[in-house]
């Protein structure tokens, strides 16, 4: 691949990952992505744009370094779903940013600018402050560790911040700022904002509470429920009639779209085979669950 057409595909991934963190949660780098981080992407992709990329070719282009460009129609395809017409489109105009000169006086009053500022910063650096926070349930006062949840870092001058729990079921935020506002969510737990300020160590466990719906999906789904007709009436109850339900896999498959009845014996029929059913997502609306995303593990 040379050097232009290298720097265009990284700046493409770059911009990749900006769209899709505008309504998901995410590492940064696209090559820090992992399995759920993927499945999402594809269906974001194809709920945009209609077309879709394999994990095989994710691996290859994207968390990987390839010694050529991708086809031309999945690069049209992925250039329309950050906004442009096709891939010609985006190298156009990113080639003109890239070529624009900058006059020789405002480049030196530039440099000039910045050596103060580093200076100046130098010279009254703020003081960081490191948050720490725990999160445990609600009722049981049990840390959150089955699960990662998903921080969304809030700032009124910066671009949100995404992050996920450690297997502890903590995360850590070093800032200048005094004050942290965070939102956390998860498939299983009830989002929720959260406000603290870097006053002591002992604001750093905070309670979460558990999302029913998705517990007693799961609960159905996954547990050794001997009344077979019960498990499928109390699912019946719980999913709306014209539910949109989605089932990802892990491969080159993609996505399979369920109906009510077709989930409902997936997960209420007996079998000699281990299934986990892992809930990727959910949209609740009057009591009934209306669009389910899940994964069979």
């Amino acid at each position: 691949m040379e050097k232009t057409e290298s720097y265009h595909f990284d700046l493409l991934k770059k911009e990749l990952v900006v769209t899709f963190l505008k309504t998901h949660s995410a590492p940064k780098t696209i090559e820090d992505w992992k399995g759920e981080d993927i499945v999402l992407f594809q269906e974001d992709l194809f709920d945009k744009v209609k077309g879709k990329v394999s994990e095989k070719w994710f691996y290859t282009y994207c968390k990987n370094t390839s010694d050529k460009l991708p086809r031309i129609d999945i690069l049209n395809l992925l250039s329309k779903y950050i906004g442009y017409e096709n891939w010609n489109d985006f190298v156009t105009k990113n080639e003109k940013e890239r070529s624009h000169v900058i006059p020789k006086k405002t480049l030196l009053f530039g440099i000039s600018i910045l050596l103060i500022s580093i200076i100046g910063w130098t010279l009254v650096k703020p003081k960081t402050n490191e948050f720490v926070f725990c999160f445990v349930d609600q009722i049981t006062d049990i840390p959150i560790t089955k699960s990662h949840l998903n921080i969304t870092v809030l700032s009124k001058t910066e671009s949100p911040l995404y992050l996920k729990t450690d297997s502890l079921g903590c995360f850590r935020h070093k800032t200048t700022a005094k004050q942290i506002t965070f939102v956390v969510s998860s498939p299983y737990h009830k989002t929720d904002t959260i406000t603290r300020r870097i006053v002591s160590n002992s604001n750093n466990k905070v309670r979460i509470a558990s999302d029913d719906y998705s517990l007693m999906l799961d609960y159905y789904a996954n547990n050794n429920v001997k009344d077979w007709k019960v498990r499928q009436l109390n699912l019946n109850n719980l999913i709306s009639n014209n539910a949109k339900i989605y089932r990802f896999y892990g491969n080159d498959l993609g996505v399979e779209v369920y109906s009510k009845l077709n989930f409902i014996q997936l997960i209420s029929t007996p079998t000699n085979t281990l299934k986990k059913i892992k809930i990727l997502d959910k949209v609740i609306e009057h009591g009934k669950i209306v669009k389910l995303k899940f994964i069979v593990q």
